[in-house]
C-alpha cells in the first residue's frame, strides 16, 4: 500500500518536500498503466503484487506533532490489515511516524531498520523542537519502538553530527556506515553486513532512503545535499540486494524537493527506488523468500531463450 507524507515542517535548510509525493508519482516517462516489467528481476510488480495508492495523508506542516500523529495513524491502519506500507516523503521525521505505524502492530523492539542517509538524523532539539527531520532516529529510539542495536545507517558523511551525537549514538549501539568506510570495504560488504545483525536483532527491517544518500550530482533536488555521496546506480542496487532478501516491514523514501531539481532527476531516482523495492519484493515471493537464487551475472536474454 502505496502512502504519500506530504511534509515539510521538520525541515532546516531548504523547504519544499511536501511536494515530493506528487513528483515521485508523476515523474515517470512511461506509460501510466498497470506494468512496470523489471529488466533486471525478470518480474513485472504491478501484475505480480497487489499495489494500491491509497493517496496523501492529511499533514499540516504548522503543527508538526499533530501531523505525524494522523501518519501514524495511517500506517498503522495498513500494517494492521496485513498490507506493506510504502511511504512517499516528505522531509524525515515522517519516518518517526512511519516506523511507529509498524511497531504498534508488530510490536515494539521487533523491528530493525536499515536507513540510507548522509545524516545520522539523531540530534536532541532542532530550532527548539523535538520534531525536526534532524532527529526522527532518536525520538525513535526514546520512545521504545526501535532499540538502538536495530539501526543500521549506510552513507554517512561531511560535518554532522557533533561529537557529543556520536557518542550518544555509541552509547545506544547504533551502527553507522561512514562513506569512508563504505568506500574502503565495498558497498555490498558493508551491506550484507548490515542484513546479518538486522536479521539476528529482528523478525522484519524498515527500510528508510534519504535521496541525499546520493551525490547531489545524482539528486540534486533535495533539502541538505551533501557531496561525496553514493551514485544512482549503487543506491538501487543496494535497494535491490536488501529488498530481495529480508522480510520487509515497510519502506519510505524520503526527502525529495521538487523546487530544487533539475529535470526530475532526484524525483526520477525516488520513483526508481520504490520500483525496485516492489520488484525485488515479487521476485523474492514467487521463490519463497529466498531471492538469492537470482543470478545476477546470467545474461538478460537467456531466460527469454529458455522460455521460448
Amino acid at each position: 500500500m502505496i502512502l504519500g507524507a506530504p511534509f515539510d515542517g521538520g525541515t532546516s535548510h531548504r523547504p519544499g518536500t511536501r511536494f515530493g509525493p506528487q513528483a515521485i508519482r508523476t515523474c515517470d516517462y512511461l506509460p501510466h498503466n498497470a506494468s512496470r516489467p523489471s529488466l533486471a528481476m525478470g518480474r513485472d510488480a504491478f501484475c505480480d503484487l497487489i499495489i494500491r495508492d491509497a493517496g496523501d495523508v492529511e499533514m499540516f506542516s504548522g503543527d508538526a506533532r499533530r501531523a505525524l500523529g494522523q501518519l501514524e495513524m495511517a500506517v498503522e491502519s495498513v500494517a494492521s490489515n496485513g498490507a506493506l506500507p510504502i511511504i512517499l516523503g516528505g522531509d524525515h521525521s515522517i519516518t518517526y511516524a512511519d516506523v511507529r505505524g509498524v511497531a504498534n502492530v508488530r510490536g515494539h523492539g521487533s523491528v530493525s531498520l536499515i536507513h540510507f542517509d548522509a545524516h545520522a538524523d539523531t540530534g536532541h532539539i532542532e530550532f527548539g523542537s523535538l520534531w525536526g527531520h534532524g532527529a526522527p532516529m532518536r525520538r525513535l529510539i526514546e520512545s521504545g519502538a526501535i532499540r538502538g542495536d536495530q539501526f543500521l545507517q549506510l552513507g554517512l558523511r561531511g560535518y554532522w553530527p557533533p561529537p557529543e551525537v556520536l557518542r550518544w549514538m555509541a552509547q545506544h549501539r547504533m551502527r553507522s556506515y561512514e562513506m569512508a568506510e563504505i568506500e574502503h570495504r565495498g558497498l555490498m560488504v558493508c551491506i550484507d553486513e548490515a542484513i546479518e545483525t538486522a536479521l539476528q536483532c529482528s523478525e522484519a527491517v524498515f527500510l528508510s532512503v534519504d535521496i541525499d544518500v546520493c551525490d547531489p550530482a545524482a539528486a540534486p533536488g533535495t533539502g541538505t545535499p551533501e557531496p561525496g555521496g553514493l551514485s544512482a546506480r549503487a543506491l538501487l542496487d543496494a535497494v535491490r540486494r536488501i529488498c530481495s532478501r529480508v522480510p520487509l516491514a515497510g519502506v519510505d523514501v524520503v526527502e525529495v524537493s521538487p523546487p530544487y531539481d533539475h529535470a526530475d532527476i532526484t524525483a526520477l531516482l525516488a520513483n526508481r527506488v520504490v520500483l525496485e523495492a516492489l520488484s525485488s519484493i515479487a521476485r523474492s515471493g514467487e521463490e519463497g523468500g529466498d531471492a538469492q537464487q537470482w543470478d545476477p551475472t546470467r545474461p538478460l536474454l537467456d531466460r527469454h531463450v529458455d522460455e521460448g
